[in-house]
């Protein structure tokens, strides 16, 4: 049920048979299911009203008394403060809806403004949309045309104000910084925070693609080291010249060693070092690292003499080293002395929320980095985005995004832009799904078809279904009661 609109005079009401003044332009609040729409026409043009309210869920109504002309301008803010869109008439008394379209964009830039006019010109539609009208419409008003346009820009409004949210929560967390506010990513980085200023050892445990680097780096940074941060991946490097990396060498030590260089441990002196896939470590490498743990001692490969060093040492693997210990992988001994604290770094499917997030940091990385201009993605893509698994968790991500954005021809990233692994999945938004028509199918079995299909896709429910196909509720009984019969 609507409510009946009453205009309001110094904040009595005034019926109509009581009104002596010329009548009172409304500023009626149509709160759309999750959006506010405001309306700024006179009240005896009804017929726009209708065909709002008939197209959408109305919960709340409300008028307000000045008129269009006098409202100033901390008013008219108060008015915008609480709308997504705008529906105006080009021809207004005194103030033009131009000027109104000008006043709107300086105070609220975020609300979308339809303008609307039975004098419609190229001259005015070109005028309305240079200053930022989202749409104009031509009266006589069609009511496909005025629900589809209204659709149209609440959906840009909804995603321009997603992608601000999520901008907004990345300056928070700092941008470049490790993203994430999940339960899972907090309890991890809330322990990161308490063990970072200890000297204790840290072991970061967690699948290929979670981002330990970048935890480790966090630790550094929390840990007030002074030295410098220094990483080693052990699985990338054969073993001989892995222990030469790691303790440095002596002139001679072996072929080509034609001088003394020093390894990663003392160039992470009084700093952290990091043994990136220490599972991967053989057990002879293993044995000079436990020493390294216990005594604060090394020796270069080829040397004798007994260099101390002041090192605070983070392991990092995506392997389980109870097993490999379990299985004679792993010196025991060497595990005990590097799990002194584990950070278990969660993968990215049980990091519920964060992947908007992340795609937007990665979108606006890429961006820059390709020199293209993105505003976000679509409602549809980031839904698509969060309902996948990520086996290759941030990393994987990542990729796809940097994807999306070279390939991507428009400004926002949308469904067509990410690939077929995460595009069909079940969980896609139906709304995107469509229907299969052989090519000379008679038009009047096409609607059947498409009413039929609408239907289904809503339970049955007549109303949603012709509010979603943009006709009225009658036309559909009418088409499926008598297939001969054509509308009206």
């Amino acid at each position: 049920m609507y409510a009946l609109l009453r205009e309001k005079r110094l904040g009595r009401e005034v019926t109509a048979s009581q009104r002596k003044d010329p009548p009172v332009h409304l500023i009626p609040f149509y709160a759309i299911e999750k959006h506010s729409i405001l309306e700024l026409e006179p009240p005896r043009h009804t017929r726009l009203r209708r065909l709002v309210l008939r197209a959408f869920t109305s919960r709340r109504i409300a008028g307000l008394g000045p008129e269009i002309n006098d409202i100033a301008h901390d008013q008219l803010a108060q008015h915008c403060e609480g709308a997504d869109l705008i529906l105006a008439d080009i021809m207004m008394p005194i103030m033009s809806g131009i000027e109104l379209l000008r006043a709107v964009k300086a105070i609220a830039p975020s609300v979308e403004v339809l303008m609307m006019t039975a004098f419609g010109t190229v001259e005015n539609a070109v005028e309305c949309m240079r200053e930022g009208a989202y749409d104009f419409i031509s009266k006589p008003l069609k009511r496909a045309i005025v629900v589809r346009s209204v659709q149209r820009a609440l959906e840009r409004k909804t995603l321009l104000s997603e992608n601000q949210r999520l901008r907004a929560t990345l300056d928070e967390t700092g941008g470049t910084d490790i993203i994430g506010r999940s339960p899972a990513m907090r309890r991890c980085l809330d322990l990161v925070a308490q063990a970072a200023p200890s000297a204790a050892t840290i072991l970061l445990s967690g699948e290929s693609g979670t981002g330990k680097e970048m935890i480790a780096r966090r630790i550094h940074e929390l840990s007030g080291r002074e030295g410098a941060y220094v990483a080693v991946n052990c699985a990338a490097l054969p073993e001989t010249l892995l222990e030469s990396e790691l303790f440095g060498h002596e002139r001679g030590a072996f072929t080509g060693a034609s001088g003394r260089r020093a390894g990663r441990f003392e160039r992470a002196e009084a700093g952290t070092l990091l043994l990136d896939e220490i599972g991967e470590t053989t057990a002879a490498l293993q044995v000079r690292l436990l020493r390294v743990l216990q005594e604060g001692e090394i020796e270069r490969v080829g040397g004798a003499q007994t260099i101390e060093v002041d090192v605070r040492v983070i392991a990092a693997t995506h392997r389980d080293l109870e097993e490999l210990v379990a299985e004679d992988r792993f010196r025991e001994d060497l595990y005990y002395r590097l799990n002194v604290i584990e950070v278990k770094v969660p993968p990215l499917r049980q990091r519920h929320g964060d992947v908007p997030l992340l795609a937007q940091h990665f979108a606006r990385q890429f961006a820059k980095k390709n020199h293209k201009e993105l505003r976000g993605f679509s409602e549809a893509a980031l839904r698509q985005l969060d309902a996948y698994d990520w086996p290759g968790n941030v990393r994987e991500l990542e990729n796809t995004i940097e994807r999306a954005v070279v390939l991507s021809r428009s400004e926002i990233l949308g469904i067509d832009d990410l690939p077929a692994t995460i595009t069909r999945l079940p969980e896609r938004s139906t709304a995107e799904e469509g229907i299969v028509i052989p090519f000379g199918t008679p038009l009047d079995e096409v609607e059947r078809r498409l009413i039929r299909q609408t239907l289904e896709r809503v339970g049955g429910d007549k109303k949603t279904a012709a509010r979603l196909l943009g006709i009225a509720t009658r036309t559909i009984y009418r088409k499926l009661s008598d297939p001969t019969r054509d509308e009206s």
